[in-house]
């Protein structure tokens, strides 16, 4: 066992008397669901946290990377405010229907132990994706605290990353840091002719609160990995932070975070805290202010806090990923950790972007998912009570590191939405690492749904090998959520679930 992608360090740790890696009931001994709540779509995921999300379209899926929050604690063992200073991971999850969620763990990029040695945190990544010598090569932009802006590179959108020029892209020295109070908060634009650039910045010098100017644009080199000219203010009223960029019909949107300047505001100025956009005819301008588009979290979730976004199309709709502290907010500690939240994005005929409502609902899944191909377990819709871990295991190359659910006791679950089972299925197939024996019950719709069947999982001493488990189950058609509920001794940490499938 590596290491484990946990909100909690502690399964017995409690906020407000709940024990919240999964709330048992004496009733029926299941595991409830905290924060994401099955047929919702918001928050993205709810086993982890995930902040300032961007997003990356490829192969007709969209990758979502946040900083990485994780629960931080006093002396005494009680939830603390989150201070950003030990964030030095962050994390990345991906879906082809917007529902259903894989994780694929964290990035090691700052400090000791990452890939840019040079960097103490890594905040707010930005992600991009070009095609160069005819391969594909995927770029990671993130702030270092506010101090310096990295880049990684990989020919994966999931990694691994390296740190291609062994230091800051944009530094403080660098002219194009100039009057910048704050430098972090990137976002990236590849041009359809190939031409990439960067905006990055914000804070407000003392006395600016109005026209801050400390939003920039600089174009990066062919090999995006280096800049050229010089950067662009971006005259941004009451500009605050959450740098964003997207292209539509022609257009560029950029868009961004208005501060809390507490005093009055021109007519037609953005209001405190929420996401606001200007256009251009140009990728670094000049630009024309328009609107807000998202208000603050408080207003639609009851907790407040800053408002980080990013603007995407998928199969030609548009959407927005935004973090609120909705899933903090559950567990009883909204102390600054934060998670991802997807809504639409409409635009009118003459190209404005409509005001978007958050919400919990989130949105409408784009396909169903198919059960025949093998599911990863980590490929989930909702969950109660587990971890993800990254666990090696031997197969037929050797020992690989896999991304498993963990941290199984009796009563947890896990669900996967919308699985076409088309006109059945005589059976499903389980892939596990069996440390205590224990049960899967298969479950339609909801965690005391008819049960389809069950699988039995034995105790094995190699706790590094595949068991591969399988069950007949009862004739299911049709399009239904499959709910995964663990069984076994009381109070005890049962197995690890690596993938299941179906079998026609």
């Amino acid at each position: 066992m590596k290491e484990e992608f946990s909100l909690y360090e502690d399964r017995k740790n409690e906020v407000n008397g709940v024990t919240v890696d999964g709330v048992k009931f004496s009733d029926d001994s299941q595991a409830k669901a905290v924060g994401k709540q099955p047929r919702n779509g918001n928050p993205v995921v709810s086993h982890k946290f995930g902040a300032d999300p961007y997003a990356l379209v490829y192969e007709e899926r969209v990758y979502l990377y946040n900083t990485h929050d994780v629960l931080e604690h006093d002396t005494e063992g009680n939830v603390k405010e989150n201070t950003y200073g030990t964030i030095n991971t962050l994390s990345v999850i991906s879906s082809d229907d917007l529902i259903n969620w894989t994780d694929h763990g964290t990035i090691k990029a700052a400090g000791a132990e990452g890939a840019a040695k040079w960097a103490t945190q890594s905040w707010a990544p930005a992600a991009a994706h070009k095609k160069r010598t005819g391969k594909d090569e995927f770029f990671l932009y993130f702030a270092n605290n506010a101090s310096g802006i990295g880049v990684l590179k990989s020919d994966s959108p999931t990694g691994p990353w390296v740190d291609p020029i062994g230091k800051p892209l944009i530094s403080r020295e660098m002219p194009a840091a100039a009057g910048v109070t704050w430098l972090f908060d990137p976002a990236v634009l590849v041009d359809e002719d190939g031409t990439g650039y960067l905006y990055y910045g914000g804070g407000i010098p003392e006395g600016k609160s109005e026209m801050p100017n400390t939003a920039r644009v600089i174009q990066l080199g062919e090999d995006m990995i280096s800049v050229v000219g010089e950067a662009k203010v971006i005259e941004a009223p009451f500009m605050f932070e959450s740098a964003g960029i997207h292209k539509y019909n022609g257009v560029y949107y950029y868009t961004y975070c208005s501060n809390f300047y507490p005093g009055a505001r021109p007519e037609g100025s953005p209001p405190a805290g929420e996401i606001a956009y200007m256009t251009s005819d140009h990728p670094m301008g000049p630009w024309t202010y328009q609107n807000t588009i998202l208000k603050n979290p408080g207003h639609f979730f009851g907790v407040g806090g800053n408002n980080h976004h990013a603007i995407f199309s998928l199969h030609d709709t548009w959407y927005i990923a935004y973090h609120a502290q909705t899933l903090s907010a559950a567990m009883g500690v909204p102390k600054g950790y934060r998670s991802t939240h997807l809504n639409q994005v409409e635009f009118t005929e003459n190209g404005d972007i409509k005001e978007i409502t958050a919400d919990l609902k989130g949105v409408d899944p784009i396909k169903t998912l198919n059960p025949f191909h093998i599911v990863d377990a980590v490929t989930m819709a909702w969950n109660a009570g587990i971890n993800v871990r990254s666990f090696t295991v031997a197969d037929e190359d050797g020992h690989s590191d896999k991304l498993v659910i963990s941290n199984i006791h009796d009563g947890d679950w896990i669900a996967a939405a919308n699985a076409d089972l088309a006109e059945g299925a005589s059976s499903i197939v389980a892939w596990v690492v069996g440390t205590s024996e224990g049960e899967i019950e298969i479950r339609m719709d909801n965690p005391n749904g008819e049960l389809l069947g069950t699988l039995v999982v034995p105790h094995t001493e190699d706790v590094e090998r595949w068991e591969v488990i399988s069950t007949e189950i009862s004739n299911v058609k049709g399009i239904h959520d499959i709910y995964f509920v663990f069984r076994g001794e009381s109070e005890k940490e049962l197995f690890q679930l690596g993938a299941w499938q179906f079998i026609r």
